[in-house]
């Protein structure tokens, strides 16, 4: 991880759970980060945290609902403003409702998509763009998926949000192909986790989390561990997909 030490990464939902942990991380290593989400309080918390503990890198709240293309705009040009750009862009926020196909409601399943999906592409966009405004040809585009973007868990409340992990398993490899035609060494990783234990997971299992809790769940600093692993690969690696799962799950 050393080259990426002094450098500038956002994460996005840095609030809680997963990337809360991967926001924590990176800072641990000596990047400067940008961390967003709608409960910015909660990334000042963390930023704070991080400054008491003295580590080597800062985090840096913002507030941005990846549901409104417009305020991910005006935070990429508050990140070009005030620290020239990114150079890791982690896309970790995601949403999930309980709302199956044949009873959902139409509201819960755009919010999914608008955050799991557009918000996803628009960040990964305008990441790519400050890389290439600045000739950064070095940096990681990395993708927060799920076990669900690889297989359809036959739990009915989940059918829907698996579908926006499954638009990220083939936007992943989209981007790969469409970096490489572009003769650009940034690299893309996608990293599935099966079950961690934090509050979206509660939100969507919902009754049913109490069965997993018969086995030892993943911890969010297990994914985090994971986007250290694919960051500290040499340049010329590209670890593309990561799945990974507690050994009990089905």
């Amino acid at each position: 991880m050393d080259r990426w030490n002094g450098r500038v990464a956002l994460v996005t939902g840095a609030s809680a759970g997963i990337g809360e942990s991967v926001a924590k991380e990176l800072v641990r290593s000596g990047m400067t980060v940008m961390g967003c989400a709608r409960s910015v309080e909660n990334v000042q918390k963390l930023a704070a945290e991080c400054q008491r503990e003295g580590l080597s890198g800062v985090l840096v709240p913002f507030k941005c609902d990846l549901s409104h293309e417009e305020e991910i705009l005006s935070m990429f040009a508050a990140i070009r403003e005030q620290h020239e750009g990114v150079d890791v862009c982690i896309n970790n926020a995601g949403c999930a409702h309980s709302e199956p196909l044949l009873s959902g409601e139409t509201s819960a399943w755009k919010n999914m998509l608008d955050v799991n999906v557009l918000g996803l592409c628009i960040c990964t966009r305008e990441a790519y763009q400050s890389m290439k405004e600045r000739r950064v040809d070095d940096g990681h585009i990395i993708n927060i998926n799920g076990m669900s973007g690889h297989r359809v868990p036959n739990m009915a409340a989940a059918h829907f949000y698996s579908s926006t992990k499954f638009a990220v398993t083939a936007l992943t490899e989209g981007l790969r192909q469409e970096l490489r035609e572009a003769n650009s060494h940034i690299r893309v990783s996608s990293i599935a986790p099966g079950l961690v234990r934090t509050d979206l997971a509660r939100r969507l299992e919902g009754d049913e989390i109490q069965d997993y809790n018969k086995f030892k769940m993943l911890e969010a600093i297990d994914v985090a561990n994971s986007v250290i692993y694919a960051l500290s690969a040499p340049p010329h690696v590209q670890v593309g997909d990561i799945r990974m799962r507690p050994v009990e799950e089905y």
